[in-house]
């Protein structure tokens, strides 16, 4: 199994080091489910050289349906993530009909590429009107993996599909297991097959008089899923 920890610090990159994860999706704002980060952070975290850091590229909190000039921010931080050292980026777009925009994630993957980057299309794919089609149009655009949730708030609520998708996919691209993912739950949903499980491990200590959260990793959670695959 392999494991990937979403993060938006320094600390979260080094303690998923400690834990011997394989891989972090680096974020900012993870309240609004993940912006990109700055690539100073990238920087930091890809200097982990046995740590894979994959990088949230989203401009803007809200939906997945970006404009011509978003596109051309996303493309010029896919450039700077990567330069950075980031080894993935991590992106969807979708139409306001909620399918897949094909022409705007060929885009993306084809500057992403140009960088020798993974791909994986993000929970965008929990918000589309046709899960198995836009499964399809994503293995041929030529993205490594999907994380989703199967359609609903937590990956275990959305089991059934979660166990659809690794049929249909067949191995063309990776399935990854995401949302509300816990001790209680990780080893119901790798009976479905899949081969990697995402979630987020911190601790909320304070909060900064309208500023935010200030958080720390929680090693406990990371430690007590991984020890079910030991």
């Amino acid at each position: 199994m392999t494991f990937e920890i979403c993060t938006d610090s320094l600390d979260g990159a080094k303690m998923a080091d400690k834990c011997k994860i394989k891989r972090i999706e680096l974020c900012s704002a993870l309240s609004v489910g993940g912006l990109t980060p700055s690539p100073s952070l990238t920087a930091k975290c890809a200097s982990i050289k046995t740590l894979e850091t994959h990088v949230m590229i989203r401009p803007r909190e809200g939906n997945f349906v970006y404009s011509a000039a978003e596109i051309e921010i996303m493309l010029k931080d896919i450039q700077f993530q990567a330069e950075a050292g980031a080894k993935g980026v991590v992106f969807g777009c979708l139409t306001t009909e909620n399918t897949i925009d094909i022409q705007q994630n060929i885009t993306l993957v084809e500057e992403a590429r140009k960088y020798k980057l993974q791909c994986t299309f993000h929970r965008a794919f929990d918000f589309v009107a046709s899960h198995i089609e836009a499964l399809e149009s994503l293995i041929n655009i030529g993205f490594n993996r999907i994380l989703t949730s199967g359609g609903k708030p937590t990956a275990h609520e959305g089991i059934e599909l979660i166990e659809q998708l690794i049929e249909k996919a067949n191995g063309e691209i990776e399935i990854m297991a995401g949302s509300g993912v816990n001790p209680a739950n990780a080893v119901e949903l790798a009976s479905t097959g899949i081969s990697a499980l995402h979630f987020t491990a911190h601790h909320i200590t304070t909060y900064q008089l309208g500023m935010g959260a200030s958080t720390s990793p929680n090693k406990e959670k990371i430690q007590s899923i991984t020890v079910l695959f030991s």
